[in-house]
């Protein structure tokens, strides 16, 4: 005889409405529960009837996430913390990059049902995928991506208070020449992240000038290109700040290939804490993503909107940190 829910009710010692809220992912359930209940699903061998549930319920337990530049070390580790996340809630992740095709194909899945909510990790004012979504009334969270005025739950770190800590932190080694290697600025982290830099350099009587600031796209080649250009300048910079980890290692790279000695002749201050930051190789200083505490918000905020619709919006900036490294030290001059 095939194992029912109402067996594995009585394994785990809870009731049969519980083992459901559990298989639908409700964030009522206890983390303790949830996993009393799915070591009586492993132990009783019970399979649910996926199809069967999604007919009932109109749900399908999957939720797709819009990602981009997965080269970016960061994109993969934020996939790895947002499908813990959503596995420990009985959810199925299904992952679309976000070119043409794979924004066709998130619109497709959004406009047939084929999942029960949207994560966006990357989004911008100007994005078609976002729009439709959210004309459809789908549940949609944007993570690590803020979209001023956008009618969706939005997760993000507090990227001008971090950018800040970065700024401070040069100017307390005493750097007065200090560059800024931004991103694009149709991205909410890249603008804010300059911002919040600019902002506190002027705060601290050291302004950020124009000519010491280059575009590294987010890439490392445009990290590279931009430190290059910059140490070309007749009066060169001391440090630079980089808007994510991914162009400062491109900084670093540029300046090694210069045999311009990081840090005695140049600093250089990264953001998001990649795992690559801490390797020997690079040792980066920089400022850190809450990715954990992001990620379950994140997935916290999406399933309740899919339980619960009318919800007002929410939006949540949980705070990171400078963590100091090799890449940073004294002004030389």
């Amino acid at each position: 005889m095939s194992v029912t829910s109402e067996d594995v009710a009585r394994v785990a010692g809870v009731s049969q409405a519980t083992v459901s809220r559990v298989l639908h992912g409700s964030p009522r359930v206890t983390a303790a529960t949830r996993e009393k209940v799915l070591r009586a699903m492993a132990a009783t061998g019970y399979q649910p009837n996926l199809l069967a549930r999604a007919m009932r319920t109109r749900r399908t337990g999957t939720i797709g996430v819009v990602v981009a530049r997965i080269t970016n070390p960061f994109y993969p580790e934020a996939l790895d913390a947002l499908g813990e996340c959503l596995a420990a809630a009985g959810q199925r992740m299904v992952l679309w990059d976000s070119d043409r095709a794979g924004e066709d194909a998130a619109l497709e899945a959004v406009r047939q049902g084929m999942v029960d909510g949207v994560l966006f990790t990357t989004a911008t004012a100007e994005s078609r995928t976002l729009a439709e979504a959210l004309a459809r009334k789908a549940p949609v969270v944007l993570f690590n991506r803020g979209v001023p005025g956008a009618e969706c739950d939005q997760v993000t770190s507090e990227n001008e208070h971090g950018a800040g800590a970065a700024a401070r932190h040069l100017v307390e080694l005493g750097h007065t020449s200090i560059g800024l290697i931004d991103g694009p600025p149709s991205a909410s982290t890249a603008r804010d992240r300059a911002d919040g830099f600019r902002r506190t350099l002027a705060e601290l009587g050291v302004p950020v000038d124009d000519r010491l600031c280059r575009d590294g796209g987010f890439s490392h080649d445009g990290g590279r290109q931009a430190i290059r250009e910059l140490l070309a300048l007749p009066r060169p910079p001391t440090a630079v700040f980089c808007v994510n980890d991914l162009s400062a290692f491109g900084a670093v790279d540029g300046a090694r290939e210069l045999d311009v000695d990081v840090p005695g002749a140049l600093s250089v201050v990264g953001y998001d804490d990649v795992a690559m930051a801490a390797w020997q190789s690079y040792r980066l200083t920089t400022v850190s993503q809450p990715l954990s505490r992001m990620s379950a918000r994140a997935v916290e905020f999406l399933l309740d909107r899919i339980a619960v619709p009318e919800l007002p919006v929410r939006v949540e900036r949980l705070a990171g940190e400078l963590v100091r490294r090799a890449t940073t030290g004294p002004a030389s001059c």
